[in-house]
C-alpha cells in the first residue's frame, strides 16, 4: 500500500516509524518527478530537499511551529505532505496549486516569497511576534547556500543573532561537497554536541567560570575562543559562530540516522542555531542530477530521458538579445555582462564562453550587481546587467542613486519582462515600465519583435548614459533580422499605420497585437492608426501629438502594469500639450497581482490580444456615440427650452 496516499497531514507522518521514511521519501520523489515532467518546475532543489522536509514535520508540530523556506521553490514535498497531494498535479497551472509557498493556499505556509533571501528576515520576525505576544511554538526557516550570498540574509543573520532568541535556521547546502569519513565525524560530533549531557556541562562550565572571582570572564572568554578555533579547524561553521549562531554540521541530508537525531537534539537548543546540512540537488532522477542547472527550473519533458517534451522552432528573445550582446562586445572590449545567480536564465552562458573574463555572476546580490555597474562605468568599461524584471526591483535604489544620479553608460537588459506564465505572482515582470521610466536620466525601451530587440540592444550600448531593454519570456516571432545592427534615434516611434479615427499607440509584445486589431477596425469603416512607441522614455512626444490631434479616440496598450506605466505616460504628453478633446483608454496589467497561467491566458484575460483590443475600441467608440446621442438630445432640450423662453419674452413684450 502506498505511504504517500495515506499522509492528509503532518500528524499522520507522525504515526509512521522512521523506518518507513525512506520508502515514503522515494514515493515524494516519483510524484515529484511524475508531476513536473508533466507541467515544468523547479525539480532539482525539491529532489533535494525530501528527506529534510520529512524529518521536520515528524519532529515538529507544524502548522503551530512555524517552517519558512526561503525562496520557497523548493517546497514541493512540504505541499505533498500537508494536505495537497490530490491537488499537486494542478502544480503551476491556471487555477491550481502555486509551484511556491502561498499563505492563501494552506495554513502550513507561514510566507510567501519567490525571491531568495527573504526567509530569515521573515522567520526571525515570526521569533520577535511570539516573543511579543508570550506564545510558545517553534521557528525554523530553510535557507539555500546560494540565498548566503544575498544581503539581506546575512543582514538577518546578525540580527538574529545579536538577539540571542531561540531560532532555528537550516543552510541547506547543495553545492558544497562533502565525504563520507568527514561525514561520519561530522554526524558523530554533533549527535553528541548537541545531546542533552554535553548542553548541560557546557551551561554548568560557564555557570562555574563566571563565579571565579577576577579569572572567571577571561577564562571563559578563552574557552569560547578555544571551542571556536577547534570548529575552525574541522568544521566550516565559525562565520555564523560570530554572528551569534550555535553553529551545528554539517551532516548527511540524506541519512536519517544522522538527521533525525541531531535535529531531534537542535530543537531543544536555546538561542539561535544554524544547522548545516548537506543535500544533493536532484536525487533520485539521474538526468537531474548530471546536469541540476537545467532542471533547477525546467519545463516539460520527457521523463525516460530528461529531455525538453517540446523543443522551440525559434529561437527565445532572451537568445536574440544576448547573441547581439556577443557581437557587440566583439567589436568593443570595454562590453562586460553581470548577472545575479541567473547566467542560465538570462542566456549569458553563450556569452560566457566566447568571453569568460568579461562575465560576472555575483550571486543572489541585485543590489551588488548594480552597483558594481556603477564601478565600473564610471572608469569607462560599458556595463550590461542581465537580469529578470522582477529581480530587478530588488535594486532600485541602486539604479537610481548609484547610476542615474550620476549618469553612467550602464545598460539594462531586462529579460522576463511582462507576463512569464506558471511562475506566477511573484516573478510577472509588471512593474518595470512604472518603476523606470520616473527616474530622471533613464532610457526605457520595449521591442515589437527580435529584429528590433537587436537594434535595441545597440542603443543601449552606444548611449552616454543609463538606458535599458526589456523583452519577454518566450520564443520569438520569426521575422526577417537585420544583418547589422544600428542604433534607434533615442525617444523616436514608429508609425506604422495612419488613421482619422481612432490611434493606437502601443509598446512591446502589444505592438502586433494592435496591428491586427487595427486590421479588423478598418474592415468596420473605422480608419484606425497605429504607433510602435518603442520608447517608454524619452516619448516622442511630436509623433503622439501630430497623430492625436487628427483623430478622436486614442488607446494605449502595453503588457505591463496601468498605474504609472506607459499609458500614464502618454495621458501626461497629451495634457502637457493641451490635447484635451481625445476619448482615451489605457490597457494593461490592472492594480492587482496577477495569478499564474499560460501567457496566452492571461493575455486574452486581460485584454492585451487583438480581440481585446478591439473590443476596447469598440466599447469606447459605443461610449462616445452614447454620450454624443445624449448630449445632442440635451441640446435638443435645451434649444426648446431657449426658443420656448424666447417665444413667451415675445409675447411678454408685445
Amino acid at each position: 500500500m502506498s505511504l504517500l496516499k495515506t499522509i492528509h497531514s503532518p500528524a499522520d507522518l507522525k504515526r509512521l516509524s522512521p523506518d518507513q521514511f525512506p520508502a515514503l521519501c522515494q514515493e515524494i520523489r516519483e510524484e515529484i518527478i511524475s508531476v513536473v515532467s508533466n507541467v515544468g518546475g523547479h525539480l532539482a532543489s525539491n529532489l533535494g530537499v525530501v528527506e529534510l522536509t520529512v524529518a521536520l514535520h515528524s519532529l515538529l508540530k507544524t502548522p503551530r511551529d512555524k517552517i519558512v523556506w526561503d525562496t520557497s521553490n523548493q517546497a514541493y514535498a512540504h505541499k505533498l505532505l500537508t494536505g495537497r497531494r490530490e491537488q499537486f498535479h494542478t502544480l503551476r497551472q491556471y487555477g491550481g496549486l502555486s509551484g511556491f509557498c502561498k499563505r492563501e493556499e494552506s495554513e502550513y505556509d507561514t510566507f510567501n516569497a519567490g525571491h531568495a533571501g527573504t526567509g530569515v528576515s521573515a522567520a526571525f520576525g515570526m521569533v520577535e511576534a511570539r516573543d511579543q505576544r508570550h506564545e510558545h511554538y517553534k521557528v525554523a526557516c530553510v535557507v539555500g547556500d546560494g540565498a548566503l550570498t544575498a544581503g539581506m540574509t546575512l543582514e538577518a543573520l546578525h540580527h538574529a543573532g545579536g538577539l540571542g532568541k531561540d531560532f532555528l535556521v537550516i543552510l541547506n547546502d547543495n553545492q558544497m561537497s562533502i565525504s563520507k569519513n568527514v561525514g561520519a565525524i561530522s554526524a558523530y560530533l554533533n549527535r553528541t554536541f548537541t545531546g542533552e549531557f554535553y548542553t548541560r556541562i557546557r551551561q554548568e562550565t560557564v555557570h562555574f567560570l563566571r563565579a571565579i572571582p577576577q579569572i572567571g570572564q577571561p577564562m571563559q572568554k578563552m574557552a569560547k575562543r578555544a571551542e571556536e578555533l577547534a570548529k575552525g579547524l574541522i568544521l566550516p561553521g565559525l562565520l555564523f559562530e560570530e554572528l551569534g549562531f550555535q553553529y551545528v554540521g554539517p551532516i548527511d541530508g540524506h541519512n536519517f540516522e544522522h538527521l533525525l537525531p541531531t535535529l531531534e537534539n537542535v530543537l531543544k537548543l536555546k538561542g539561535p542555531v544554524l544547522l548545516h546540512v548537506i543535500t544533493k540537488k536532484g536525487l533520485g532522477y539521474e538526468p537531474a542530477m548530471k546536469n541540476p542547472v537545467w532542471f533547477h527550473a525546467c519545463p516539460a519533458f520527457v521523463r525516460e530521458t530528461g529531455q525538453p517534451a517540446k523543443k522551440a522552432a525559434r529561437p527565445s528573445y532572451t537568445a536574440i538579445a544576448i547573441e547581439a550582446l556577443t557581437r557587440i562586445a566583439r567589436q568593443d572590449q570595454r562590453v562586460v555582462a553581470i548577472t545575479a545567480a541567473m547566467c542560465e536564465g538570462t542566456g549569458l552562458t553563450a556569452f560566457e564562453k566566447e568571453f569568460p573574463n568579461r562575465l560576472y555572476d555575483v550571486g543572489i546580490a541585485e543590489q551588488h550587481a548594480v552597483t558594481f555597474a556603477a564601478g565600473l562605468a564610471a572608469q569607462g568599461m560599458r556595463p550590461v546587467v542581465a537580469m529578470y524584471a522582477t529581480f530587478l526591483q530588488r535594486a532600485y535604489d541602486q539604479v537610481v542613486h548609484d547610476v542615474a544620479t550620476q549618469n553612467l553608460p550602464v545598460a539594462f537588459c531586462i529579460d522576463r519582462g511582462g507576463l512569464v506564465a506558471e511562475d506566477g505572482t511573484t516573478h510577472h515582470g509588471a512593474f518595470d515600465f512604472a518603476y523606470l521610466r520616473h527616474v530622471p536620466n533613464m532610457v526605457v525601451m520595449a521591442p515589437k519583435d527580435e529584429n528590433e530587440l537587436q537594434h535595441m540592444v545597440k542603443t543601449c550600448l552606444d548611449y552616454d548614459g543609463p538606458a535599458s531593454v526589456r523583452y519577454p519570456r518566450g520564443v520569438s516571432l520569426g521575422v526577417r533580422m537585420d544583418p547589422e545592427l544600428t542604433p534607434l534615434p533615442i525617444g523616436k516611434a514608429e508609425l506604422l499605420k495612419d488613421g482619422q479615427d481612432v490611434a493606437l499607440v502601443a509598446i512591446g509584445v502589444t505592438v502586433w497585437e494592435a496591428v491586427r486589431a487595427a486590421e479588423r477596425l478598418e474592415q468596420e469603416g473605422i480608419s484606425t492608426a497605429v504607433i510602435n512607441a518603442r520608447f517608454v522614455k524619452p516619448l516622442d512626444h511630436e509623433l503622439i501629438g501630430a497623430v492625436a490631434r487628427r483623430v478622436k479616440h486614442l488607446v494605449t496598450v502595453e503588457e505591463g502594469a496601468r498605474m504609472g506605466g506607459f499609458g500614464s505616460a502618454v495621458l501626461e504628453s497629451l495634457s502637457d500639450q493641451g490635447i484635451t478633446h481625445l476619448r482615451t483608454k489605457v490597457i494593461g496589467l490592472p492594480d492587482w497581482y496577477i495569478e499564474q497561467g499560460p501567457q496566452d491566458l492571461l493575455r486574452e484575460r486581460y485584454g492585451l490580444t487583438a480581440d481585446g483590443i478591439y473590443d476596447a475600441v469598440k466599447a469606447l467608440l459605443a461610449k462616445g456615440d452614447a454620450r454624443g446621442v445624449a448630449l445632442q438630445r440635451k441640446g435638443d432640450v435645451l434649444a426648446a427650452s431657449r426658443g420656448r423662453r424666447d417665444v413667451l419674452g415675445d409675447e411678454q413684450g408685445s
